[in-house]
């Protein structure tokens, strides 16, 4: 059943998950965040709603005392960051609370790791926060989908679906992420990230 909203609650924490709308990205490795996003609905039994003339989807729920907002924006990988300011005047927070879940290809598919700030690494999800919002200080649940192998170009493997046992691994990185972020709920993101990131195939 969906969970009864307006609760009582100390503090919310925002995820939004990185990737491209529409279904010809539904399940490519770039949509991993996305991906990340439908697990944690599916289990809550939420749906996800687009407000008016809003360049987002979200789906709210309430885990302890914290009201946790998902996030997806519609605006395409290169263009993230756009829709953040709106929703952290919407709910009253900062940049602090975030979670941005999103592929790295420096992890193998099956691997997850949260990392609390940093550069954008490349990624141009990253890169358009980093620079609508002015800051790196958030949070980022990284989730793995591995490096091209030679003679395809980094657009398209992340553009790109993974097949047989990488496909296997790809949603076991999903569970894995999904699995994190309720960790980081119980126990906050500094206190969760040993638990996150162990070493891992």
């Amino acid at each position: 059943m969906k969970k009864r909203l307006n609760k009582p609650f100390s503090e919310t924490i925002i995820l939004v998950g990185l990737g491209n709308p529409g279904p010809a990205y539904a399940e490519t490795r770039h949509n991993v965040g996305f991906l990340c996003l439908d697990r944690i609905a599916e289990k809550e039994e939420i749906t996800f709603k687009k407000p008016f003339l809003a360049d987002y989807t979200l789906a709210v729920f309430y885990s302890g005392d914290k009201r946790v907002v998902l996030v997806k924006p519609l605006t395409f990988m290169n263009k993230s960051g756009l829709v953040l300011p709106a929703i952290l005047k919407k709910y009253k927070t900062t940049a602090d609370k975030l979670i941005i879940a999103v592929d790295n290809m420096d992890l193998l598919p099956g691997n997850c790791r949260l990392k609390l700030k940093g550069s954008s690494a490349g990624h141009n999800g990253l890169k358009s926060i980093i620079s609508v919002l002015g800051t790196s200080d958030f949070n980022r649940l990284y989730i793995g989908v591995g490096r091209p192998v030679s003679g395809v170009s980094v657009v398209d493997h992340v553009l790109g679906m993974p097949a047989g046992e990488e496909k296997v691994a790809f949603y076991e990185g999903i569970g894995k992420s999904q699995s994190a972020f309720y960790t980081i709920l119980e126990k906050g993101a500094s206190g969760a990230m040993n638990g996150i990131n162990v070493k891992q195939a």
